[in-house]
């Protein structure tokens, strides 16, 4: 006997799963995790756009004055937000009419589901992870601005509406470091850690400083050849949240190159995550987009997982990237 109301087991099975695939795909990541950590995966309501304040220069009305002397009131001219694009995501969980008869009784269908669900969930979080180093134009422009747009190799990129390669956009430029041109050769175990001193060292403004350091298989191996056994001090809290990591100074340095996405070959992102964001529309965080979807020329019922966000950035002069 075929299960009655297929397509409301289809609904509540992938909405009981809804809030645990958003937590999946945040603790899948190094970023995304210490974003979380922070509290900077926060929803969006709406807009056209995703506005994001920025935090940037000190105010130049700022001066020493005794007594009556007159002081600066004149606006600043800055910029006051960065505006990122929507981007969206979906993955289908589709269940034929064949396979509603084979999987006769609720909990067969279920199961059936669930295996099918946690496909989708893999598979969206794959997908995710890629995009948080892409440069956002793939699919066309439709993928999430990842590390290679917001910490440009070649920082004189547009970011969230803003040119880089303006004078008054200079603000919004990261640090790039290229290990055979701006250092004396190609990153080694033997000269990585004098590259990364000056990358850090460009970035430390007062208490402000990189706290993660992602790299590819490539710059993570030098960095663990070039330390000394007792210099081989690892994370705490990055290892228990089951990701592969050392230290640098204080910055947590976690190994993100793995097969089929990851940290672009021969980078290493120097990060302030204080100032970088994942923001999810509170609407389409990982949850089935709602109403029956029957396929038009065949037996099967589909639902669609949906996502839609982007990732901002509110100061692009405390991030880097060291690469070759």
């Amino acid at each position: 006997m075929a299960v009655p109301n297929l397509s409301e087991i289809v609904t509540t099975t992938i909405q009981s799963r809804s809030r645990k695939m958003a937590d999946n795909n945040t603790n899948n990541n190094a970023l995304l995790s210490r974003l979380n950590e922070r509290g900077n995966i926060k929803s969006v309501g709406g807009g056209d756009v995703i506005l994001q304040e920025l935090s940037f220069a000190d105010n130049s009305t700022v001066k020493n004055y005794s007594g009556y002397e007159e002081l600066d009131i004149s606006p600043s001219e800055v910029f006051s937000a960065a505006s990122f694009d929507w981007k969206q995501k979906a993955v289908a969980v589709a269940i034929s009419g064949l396979e509603q008869l084979k999987n006769s009784g609720k909990e067969r269908m279920i199961d059936l589901l669930e295996a099918r669900i946690a496909n989708a969930e893999a598979s969206m979080e794959n997908s995710v992870a890629t995009d948080l180093y892409s440069d956002g134009t793939g699919d066309g422009g439709k993928q999430i601005g990842g590390l290679q747009l917001l910490v440009a190799d070649t920082p004189t990129n547009t970011v969230g509406g803003i040119d880089r390669n303006t004078a008054i956009g200079a603000f919004w430029r990261n640090i790039s470091f290229d290990a055979t041109t701006d250092g004396s050769a190609a990153a080694t175990s033997a000269n990585i850690q004098g590259y990364m001193n000056n990358v850090y060292s460009q970035l430390v403004r007062g208490r402000d400083r990189p706290d993660l350091i992602v790299a590819d298989n490539n710059y993570y191996g030098l960095f663990w050849a070039s330390l000394q056994t007792i210099q081989r001090v690892t994370s705490d809290k990055m290892a228990t949240a089951g990701f592969t990591s050392l230290k640098f100074v204080d910055a947590d340095v976690v190994l993100d190159g793995g097969v089929g996405g990851g940290c672009p070959v021969n980078h290493m992102y120097f990060l302030n995550t204080k100032y970088i964001h994942f923001r999810p529309h509170r609407d389409r965080n990982f949850v089935p987009l709602g109403g029956e979807r029957f396929a038009v020329n065949q037996d099967a019922i589909v639902k669609l997982i949906v996502w839609a966000g982007n990732m901002t950035l509110s100061n692009g002069r405390l991030q880097g990237v060291l690469k070759d």
